[in-house]
């Protein structure tokens, strides 16, 4: 069970968010609007921002350049995780994810069979690590991003969260890379 240590400090992270839609405008973004004031919310800071149209070719390049980016320390994007021939936000992960995080994609299916049924079967929800940055990909509905932002991702990227939480991690993540 989530347990938060009160006598640990919070460490706000940076987090883009990216919106992967054909149809979605600054407007209407209202899965990404939903996941930035939660980011905020919970103390973190939404570090950039961005909407993209379902091209795996244009999603690869935004994501490795947040990747690049010391400033950003997490990607959520919402948005292509389904299973049409538009939907191709895992494809687009795979070309830049160095370590995936199974279970990520596991828990959020097993929470979201809970609240939709076996329509759940139907996300490809995934998260990962490159360049020592966590990438979370979310489905595109609004329910499913306070789903994986309020079950999972609120409390792993909380400093004080116990047992552990991925914010501890952070300064080990590329530790392949040291001599």
């Amino acid at each position: 069970m989530a347990r938060i240590d009160e006598t640990r400090r919070f460490i706000a992270v940076n987090i883009a968010v990216l919106t992967v839609s054909d149809t979605r405008t600054a407007a209407n973004d209202t899965s990404g609007d939903t996941l930035a004031a939660r980011i905020a919310a919970a103390g973190h800071t939404v570090g950039a921002r961005a909407i993209e149209r379902d091209d795996a070719d244009a999603i690869t390049q935004l994501l490795r350049g947040w990747i690049a980016d010391p400033a950003i320390d997490v990607v959520i994007t919402t948005g292509g995780t389904g299973i049409t021939g538009r939907d191709v936000t895992p494809e687009a992960f795979e070309r830049v994810l160095e370590k995936r995080i199974e279970g990520f994609g596991e828990l959020f299916r097993m929470l979201s069979y809970q609240k939709i049924g076996t329509s759940t079967m139907q996300s490809r929800a995934l998260g990962g690590v490159a360049g020592g940055t966590y990438l979370f990909a979310l489905p595109g509905s609004t329910g499913a991003v306070k789903d994986a932002w309020d079950d999972i991702l609120l409390w792993q990227l909380d400093s004080r969260h116990r047992p552990c939480n991925l914010v501890e991690l952070m300064p080990r993540l590329q530790e392949h890379l040291r001599a």
